[in-house]
């Protein structure tokens, strides 16, 4: 099978090529250069998209002896994932970028590529299982490592593009695969996970977002009271069931933590309040993704609304391109745009983008 295996640099994709060429696969290396800023370094960038990272990738393909090809798909990322991600937060929602990334990019501009050249299917580092059932149909499911599992991350994979996926690391824990990159000789063996969101080079989404967005300065307001308890310089910048930043003024306050329950953008408000009013047991969720055929009637799954959230048990039925999904238990901090992904024990059912969620019971 010609396979592309797309390296960003870092450890893992590395031993994700490296285990598809053991496995007989015709493999070619690819580097997606995602950064419009082709001359970004390594030195305080905390992503995985910079000139540096291109230049390891090379050095391992080169170990490898797999041929390696930058492939520049900048202007699809800015317009795909990173405007999406301005244009969510400032309608007031969280998105995560890496689903969005993932369904936009990797394996959608990148697959629809490979494929267009010859190739059967793309390879990736992510730490997730695909499992072939007996007809062939394929499942994606949890990763062996659960501190490592990115099975919620790819949540919005459908059959097709799952059918030309391959996830190599998802049956090893990451310090194996630190161990066997350096049995092999690569360079990267020792080098950092890349973390948070990979364009906001310094962490600081806050400050990204006013960039962009421009200080819209406006009230921060107690939901018991009504009362105005601090101010804020742009509602975009918060989010539902965030704690800290928050600008109170305390002394109208009774001691007792205080959280974001609701942003409205619209009138440039955040509301705060207890804990108690962060609770939810219900969402509604659009933009569905299956993983397979779309379940018929009610199913009893289980629901994730962050990468490395709490799994609760839940109830759900497709409506169409919606998501109904009922909570066995409430979960705080559930924040329209972010994602709910499906499980069946390990196996990921889909996933849908968060509209709005509430307290039902």
């Amino acid at each position: 099978m010609r396979v592309v295996a797309a390296m960003s640099g870092g450890v893992d994709s590395a031993v994700a090529a490296a285990r598809m060429l053991d496995a007989g696969h015709e493999v070619v290396g690819v580097h997606l250069a995602l950064s419009q800023s082709a001359a970004t370094l390594r030195e305080s960038a905390r992503g995985c998209c910079t000139i540096e990272d291109a230049g390891d990738a090379r050095r391992v393909a080169d170990v490898l002896g797999i041929p390696f090809y930058v492939w520049d798909m900048a202007e699809r990322f800015r317009r795909d994932v990173v405007e999406d991600f301005v244009a969510e937060y400032s309608a007031g929602r969280t998105p995560n970028p890496c689903l969005r990334c993932n369904e936009k990019i990797k394996f959608a501009a990148l697959l629809d590529k490979a494929l267009a050249l010859g190739f059967d299917a793309v390879a990736t580092g992510h730490y997730a299982q695909v499992v072939e059932r007996p007809d062939g149909t394929r499942e994606l499911h949890r990763a062996v490592d659960a501190a490592k599992d990115q099975s919620y991350v790819l949540g919005v994979l459908d059959a097709g593009q799952l059918a030309r996926a391959f996830f190599p690391l998802g049956d090893t824990t990451k310090p194996r695969i630190r161990e066997e990159a350096r049995e092999r000789g690569f360079y990267v063996a020792n080098k950092p996970d890349s973390h948070d969101i990979c364009f906001i080079s310094d962490g600081d989404t806050r400050g990204w977002l006013a960039g962009r967005l421009g200080e819209q300065p406006g009230e921060v307001v107690d939901a018991t009271t009504g009362a105005v308890v601090g101010t804020h310089t742009g509602a975009y910048a918060y989010t539902v069931g965030q704690r800290r930043g928050l600008g109170l003024d305390r002394s109208s306050l009774d001691g007792t933590p205080r959280y974001v329950v609701d942003v409205d953008t619209t009138d440039n408000r955040v509301t705060i309040g207890t804990a108690e009013l962060l609770g939810v047991d219900a969402i509604r969720g659009d933009h569905a993704r299956w993983c397979g055929t779309p379940p018929e009637g009610v199913v009893e799954v289980g629901a994730q609304v962050r990468a490395h959230g709490e799994e609760v048990p839940a109830t759900a039925w497709a409506e169409g391109d919606e998501v109904q999904v009922r909570l066995g238990s409430r979960l705080r901090g559930v924040a329209p745009g972010q994602s709910v992904v499906l499980y069946e024990g390990t196996r990921v059912v889909g996933s849908a983008t968060i509209a709005s969620a509430w307290l039902e019971r």
